[in-house]
């Protein structure tokens, strides 16, 4: 008789196209089944226990369990109201006190928001709004939309073109039309020898600027970037960036999109990425810490002009055609709300503000180790990059996997990382507590020593 754990692997593999996956070596290797959580930690099947250092996918914010208000919440609106939609002005109480604490709770004057269940779908929503947004103000040719290389917008159609990441692109026929990539903001792999940060954000506003002119201004709509760039790197701004980069847009009567998806809710020590940063947004897309990923919920933010603007095109055709049918889902938006209230109640911005240094001093503190070329980040985001020669910031041959096995390692030792190719991002629940950094920090350290010793061994260092 076959034991339980191999019949949910096999059955996992038998029946489940899993996202984000080398799906050759699913079929040999199989999962790591997750069976419950709680706090920090999650259990496989076989009662392993793991800290999760990046809250599943930067996301799971108030943790893996243990939030039974926003259980209770959700339980008692499917008992009152398990779904409606808001197509044709349909409305409900959780999706309009949701709506009405995200705009007051804006870094900015924002006029209205409007729901989806993800991210991706959020950014896809704001790709259609800024292009419809043109045509109601009599502007069909400026469609254009700058991200930048190594940005990470999502995988929709629009959202993936958005993406600066090649694989999101390949064999996918992304990017579509109208999308544009500028420079990655990262100053340690692409500044200049002796060039200062102020120095490098001013090179990448130049170039910037020099790619609306080469595109023509009259045809680039909006720029988008995340705050802190997460699948690409957990990449803070050099100093200086957006100060920069805005006047550019302005000049040119650019929008400016600000992909709040991971740095919304505290994730950076400020309620907003665009707070710590200096961003002033005319859209915002936010997802992940909404609902502190209890339930699948997301939004778009907009200004007032850019409402005006559509509302008066769509009284011109007789509707929005746009939307989703779980926009707004009711049991989401009543457990975002919830979960919104928690981070005020508990004062999870001072918590943040506490445990910040403690993670980002902590992770510096590997910065003479050999194979560490860089350490980043700001609040309780961050990332260790490895090398092969640190003086040359040489990287490891990808065939090699060093990121990944090291990941490897520390799921060994008892925690659960996140490689992005060889940068290993921290991006643990907001909740997290003093000794849970220090253990975070001791089973990296470990699993940093094992992928040492490995590459030795292999002789590969």
């Amino acid at each position: 008789m076959t034991s339980l754990p191999n019949s949910l692997s096999a059955r996992d593999r038998a029946y489940t196209l899993h996202p984000f996956t080398n799906f050759k070596r699913h079929q040999a290797e199989g999962s790591l089944i997750i069976r419950e959580g709680k706090g920090i930690r999650v259990y496989d099947e076989s009662g392993k226990e793991y800290i999760e250092a990046v809250a599943g996918l930067w996301s799971a914010s108030l943790g893996f369990g243990g939030e039974d208000r926003l259980v209770e919440v959700a339980a008692r609106e499917m008992r009152k109201l398990p779904f409606y939609h808001q197509f044709g002005a349909k409305a409900h109480e959780p999706g309009i006190a949701l709506a009405e604490t995200l705009v007051k709770k804006a870094p900015v004057p924002m006029s209205k928001v409007f729901f989806t269940c993800s991210g991706s779908e959020a950014n896809d929503t704001a790709v259609k709004l800024v292009w419809y947004y043109n045509n109601a103000i009599g502007r069909p040719q400026k469609k254009k939309i700058i991200a930048r290389l190594k940005g990470y917008h999502g995988v929709t159609i629009a959202a993936g073109s958005l993406t600066g990441l090649p694989h999101i692109h390949k064999f996918f026929d992304l990017p579509i039309a109208n999308i544009r990539h500028t420079s990655c903001a990262n100053h340690y792999e692409f500044g200049l020898p002796g060039e200062t940060e102020e120095e490098f954000s001013t090179r990448l506003a130049a170039e910037l600027e020099k790619l609306i002119l080469d595109e023509g201004p009259d045809t680039v709509a909006a720029f988008i970037a995340e705050p802190v760039m997460g699948a690409g790197g957990a990449v803070p701004p050099p100093k200086g960036y957006f100060q920069k980069i805005q006047p550019v847009l302005k000049k040119y009567d650019v929008l400016m999109i600000a992909d709040e998806v991971i740095t919304g809710f505290g994730r950076t020590a400020n309620y907003w990425g665009s707070e710590t940063f200096g961003i002033k947004p005319d859209m915002m897309t936010m997802a992940k810490a909404l609902s502190a990923s209890y339930l699948p919920i997301a939004a778009v933010m907009i200004s007032e002009p850019i409402f005006q603007a559509l509302m008066a095109v769509s009284d011109e055709v007789g509707v929005f055609g746009h939307g989703y049918t779980y926009s707004g889902h009711p049991v989401a938006a009543a457990v975002a709300l919830e979960t919104l209230k928690i981070y005020d109640e508990r004062d999870m911005l001072g918590h943040v503000r506490k445990m910040s240094p403690l993670l980002q001093n902590g992770l510096r503190r590997f910065a003479d180790h050999p194979l560490v070329g860089n350490v980043r980040g700001v609040g309780l985001i961050g990332a260790v990059e490895l090398v092969k020669d640190k003086a040359k910031k040489e990287s490891f041959d990808p065939r090699h996997a060093v990121g990944a096995k090291l990941a490897n390692f520390a799921q060994e030792r008892g925690m659960i990382l996140r490689p992005l190719r060889d940068s290993i991002a921290f991006s643990p629940p907001l909740v997290i507590m003093e000794d849970e950094i220090a253990s975070v920090l001791e089973r990296f350290g470990g699993a940093l020593d094992d992928t040492h010793a490995w590459l030795r061994g292999e002789g590969l260092i």
